[in-house]
């Protein structure tokens, strides 16, 4: 692992927005000043540290940082910065900061702004790691953490219905489009043989000549073009303007959108430079150009127009990337950060118009320089860039467009067309750039506006006045301003094979310029020609013809035939309302599943070398035959069916101290307590079970199911402990057990093995099932939130009355009915045993290491102590005198496991690798101190959390019991 003060600097950049998604969600909901200042300060300090790294970028060195987590298969977490991707983390930073200087002034002090702060650096941190990330597999988890936090930005004013759709919308494709993704790369790292980026981005001529390429291509341009919504995935773009304003601006510019551009242009020397590639990108790239620019300009909302035109300006990049030529890939990154300046600044003053207006509708907004000279005046400079007007930025990076159309890329009818699909789209942009700027701000200044427009505080206007200067020096000075940038960029991409080129403001007169000045005049006649029909549209922004095909429609459309139609005709055919049908399928695809190896290798059945040992024998006899009884009794008796169980349970226990596992048996003991009681505790709650009748329980249908029912369990089991016989038998037997028995104490400092493989050896396979054991929790207490007790379970059960003798007898209760405190003196021991079972759970947990015991034993003697408390007292009388907190328990624990994991990292070891020594203590002599011991703190504490949960949950059914009005 590197320990460079360039690579922590490199995490912290990383780290920063996270940890200020947490600040801020800790903030008042509605303090505008603070959440603005913590997201403010955090974008400056990234600035500064990316910043920082530019004299080592710009000698191009790429920095880099390793945390090592599962070396063995590759996976390592690891952060790469070049030039690329400093020019891109200094996109996301800087116009971030710039959007929270603006959203402190757009948004309403009665919005949760804290709220919107907090999912607005998450979304900063998440596109950081995707642009910053040395391993693919860890950039396919960033690429699916943009998609979840831009759903948060775009549905955060939840109840309007259009926010609400857009955000699943954009979800919907994006998420469909991040698992493509994922598929690809897993796919890329098996044609190279490592997940990290510098090693795939080195392999270029063998992913392409192998015959898994394509597959590859496919899946990775999926991702690509959902997410920047390229042809046909651009509808969902539009959609996305639901969102407030700073969102649409960022995710227009800096994030988002351009995370699909920014992965093409990644991966552009492994994958460019094949006819595969320049179909398919230059396809959805040309497509996307025409179709974005011309319906933008039917377009009568601001942020409508903006929108389309980003998908234009997103298709203009993607076609330049198709070519293949290092010169388009020069051009194609200039017009990333040409449009992220240029489209930043429109999409802020397009919010300040709306926010000092009143509306965004451009048939309403006549005049406003009247009222607005200065946001007018920034607006039109940027959408003139946007057009592509001579001294802009964007003047620049379209000319170099037009010079590689006019190249020969390869022999097609679509290369040879692309100049002049070139000059109309262009001509299309200067339509509706001119449409923004005549028809917003020139005209008779308009009276009929919800508000009286004027201009917006200095710091609302600060961040468009920065974006629109950067336009202006850009364009008339290029080489002193951003080459030096640029060039490092490329570098990154080419390396070697970096082509000179020119950011000269004049060429001479040359075939791009000609081009120019065509589309630029065929862009004036378009709008003045359309003018007319712009005008006389009332209540549409449909534009002719193609305008018709709603992408929202059809993605509808499209849902319903999933959800509905598809979907439900296979829950149909698979799915019952009860469980035992699909228990019987589920078994019997086992069944066929583990019989077909069988049938064509066979089952090598070994007689034993010796004589077996008849009490196991027994014991498993005794097993299978509580097991038989419960599931005959499931049907007929729960509470007999559940002690049948129980006795399975504990004839499993004593089976595991027969064969010398004591903390097994020790720790299926304390399960088979837990889980008895808390379902016993459940079914306390549910209807009584229907009495059958004799014609139901012994007639020809029901026996013929009965016996079908008791094949398939019988073949299942009889084939499992077939396996499981010949497995166990095998001469000389495959056992690792060995290794563990002689590393457990030399390595881990540990010698009960099973604690040591649990919290060392398979500590990882420990936190994820510890993660899942919280997840089930959470998800049983969310199922018993909206649980109604039975009606009939709401009485007094009748194992706590007693009838009065005067009272006829009579079933249920009667009047006269008393009902018996049978738990007096029982709740009295199980109170005074609290602290001696807190002191046992204690000295479990202490003794684990060495001994029987250890977190998840002593977490089950912890949760045991709180459901004697909650049978003895109540649950009432518990919760008045403790304060238990169990999702603060599963926090904590998930949490310390985690951290523990981490802090190998510290000492350059990889994730989970422990540390132990013994100390010497005053009274208690040497004491194991491993830092496995941390870890199962960490899986004591969930434990414990986790099972009050549900306990919890299941014992606020009386309190419901008891607000119906029932005794309890």
């Amino acid at each position: 692992m590197a320990f460079s003060l360039s690579g922590i600097f490199l995490l912290v950049i990383l780290c920063l927005p996270f940890v200020g998604s947490v600040v801020a969600a800790f903030l008042p909901t509605y303090d505008r000043d603070r959440g603005a200042l913590v997201a403010g300060i955090i974008a400056l300090v990234a600035i500064l540290l990316t910043l920082g790294f530019f004299p080592e970028i710009s000698a191009r060195n790429v920095i880099t940082y390793t945390l090592i987590w599962i070396p063995e298969l590759g996976l390592n977490f690891t952060l790469r910065m070049d030039g690329f991707a400093w020019m891109f983390a200094m996109m996301v930073t800087g116009i971030g900061f710039l959007v929270v200087i603006y959203a402190r002034y757009y948004m309403s002090p009665e919005d949760p702004v804290s709220r919107f702060f907090s999912f607005f650096l998450g979304f900063m941190g998440a596109m950081l790691g995707v642009v910053l990330s040395g391993n693919i597999i860890q950039l396919a988890l960033f690429w699916e953490l943009t998609s979840l936090f831009s759903f948060l930005l775009i549905s955060y004013w939840y109840h309007n219905a259009n926010a609400r759709e857009g955000a699943r919308m954009a979800l919907t494709v994006t998420g469909i489009g991040g698992l493509c993704l994922f598929a690809g790369l897993i796919l890329i790292g098996h044609i190279v043989g490592s997940y990290d980026l510098e090693t795939v981005l080195s392999s270029g001529d063998m992913i392409r000549s192998h015959a898994l390429y394509l597959p590859a291509l496919c899946l990775i341009l999926l991702g690509a073009l959902t997410k920047s919504a390229q042809f046909p995935f651009h509808f969902w773009l539009p959609q996305a303007m639901a969102a407030p304003t700073p969102v649409s601006a960022y995710l227009h510019s800096a994030t988002m959108v351009k995370a699909g551009v920014f992965l093409m242009a990644r991966f552009w020397p492994v994958l460019a430079g094949t006819d595969a590639w320049f179909f398919i990108v230059g396809t959805a790239g040309l497509a996307t150009l025409l179709i974005g620019a011309y319906i933008a300009i039917f377009q009568n909302d601001l942020k409508g127009l903006l929108a389309y035109s980003t998908i234009s300006h997103l298709g203009l990049i993607t076609l330049l990337l198709s070519f293949g030529s290092p010169l388009a890939l020069v051009a194609a990154v200039f017009h990333i950060l040409n449009h992220a300046t240029f489209k930043a600044s429109l999409f802020m003053a397009a919010g300040i118009i709306d926010h000092e207006a009143g509306t965004r509708d451009i048939r309403k907004l006549n005049g406003i320089i009247h009222y607005m000279p200065i946001t007018a005046t920034l607006a039109m400079i940027a959408s003139a860039a946007m057009a592509g007007v001579p001294l802009l930025n964007g003047f620049l990076s379209k000319e170099m467009f037009f010079a590689e159309t006019i190249l020969t890329h390869r022999a097609s009818a679509l290369d040879q067309l692309t100049p002049y699909f070139a000059v109309l789209a262009s001509a299309c942009s200067v339509a509706y750039s001119l449409r923004f700027i005549h028809g917003t701000f020139f005209g008779k200044p308009a009276t009929d506006l919800p508000k009286v427009p004027h201009e917006p505080p200095h710091w609302m206007r600060f961040p468009v006045e920065i974006l629109a200067l950067t336009c202006f020096v850009v364009g008339i000075i290029p080489a002193l301003t951003i080459k030096p940038f640029l060039t490092a960029a490329i570098y990154s991409i080419l390396g070697v094979n970096t082509p000179a080129y020119s950011l000269a403001v004049w060429h001479g007169l040359n075939f791009p310029l000609i081009m120019s000045i065509v589309a630029f005049l065929m862009g004036c006649l378009l709008y003045i020609c359309l003018r007319g029909y712009l005008d006389r549209q009332k209540d549409s922004d449909v534009a002719p013809i193609i305008g018709r095909i709603k992408g929202r429609r059809i993605f509808d459309e499209m849902m319903v035939a999933l959800s509905w139609r598809w979907a439900r005709s296979v829950d149909s055919f698979f799915s019952t309302k009860s469980l035992q049908p699909q228990l019987r399928l589920l078994v019997c695809v086992a069944v066929v599943a583990a019989f077909l190896p069988i049938w064509g290798q066979g089952l090598d059945f070994v007689r034993p070398s010796a004589l077996v040992n008849p009490v196991p024998i027994v014991l498993w006899l005794i097993g299978g035959c509580c097991a038989i009884g419960a599931a005959y009794y499931a049907k007929i008796h729960r509470m007999a069916a559940l002690i049948l169980l129980g006795g399975a349970g504990i004839i499993t226990c004593i089976t595991f101290a027969w064969f010398s596992a004591p903390d097994l048996a020790f720790t299926q003991l304390l399960v088979e307590i837990v889980t008895t009681v808390l379902i016993l505790l459940g079914l306390r709650w549910l209807p009584k079970k229907a009495q059958q009748t004799r014609s139901e329980g012994r007639g020809l249908v029901a026996r013929v199911k009965n016996t079908r029912d008791i094949i398939i369990a019988g073949v299942a089991g009889f084939g499992l402990a077939s396996i499981a016989y010949v497995v166990m038998l095998r001469v000389p037997p495959e056992s690792i057990s060995q290794f563990f028995l002689e590393k457990s104490y030399t390595e881990a400092g540990g010698k009960n093995v099973v604690n040591v493989l649990l919290v060392d050896f398979r500590g990882f396979d420990t936190l994820g099932e510890i993660t899942v054991l919280g997840i089930v929790a959470l998800t049983v207490y969310a199922l018993l939130r909206r649980f109604r007790p039975a009606p009939e379970s709401l009485d007094v059960p009748e194992q706590q009355r007693i009838q009065n003798a005067f009272d006829d007898a009579q079933p249920g209760r009667q009047k006269g009915d008393t009902v018996i405190d049978y738990l007096r003196i029982p709740s009295i021991v199980m109170q005074l045993m609290f602290p001696a079972i807190i002191v046992l759970a204690v000295f479990l947990f202490m003794r684990g290491h060495d001994q029987p015991g250890g977190g998840f034993a002593a977490g089950l003697t912890m949760a045991i102590a709180f459901i004697l408390q909650y049978m003895a007292g109540g649950t009432r009388w518990v919760e008045t005198r403790l304060r238990i907190l169990p999702m603060r328990w599963m926090g904590i624990g998930l949490l310390l496991a985690t951290c523990t994991g981490a802090a190998a990292w510290l000492f350059g070891r990889p994730f989970l690798t422990t540390y132990f020594s013994y100390v010497d203590l005053p009274f208690l002599d040497k004491v194991p101190a491993a830092s496995a011991l941390l870890f199962d703190l960490g899986v004591y504490s969930l434990v414990v959390g986790a099972t009050v949960l549900i306990l919890i949950a299941l014992a606020h059914q009386s309190l419901r019991a008891s607000r119906s009005g029932k005794d309890t």
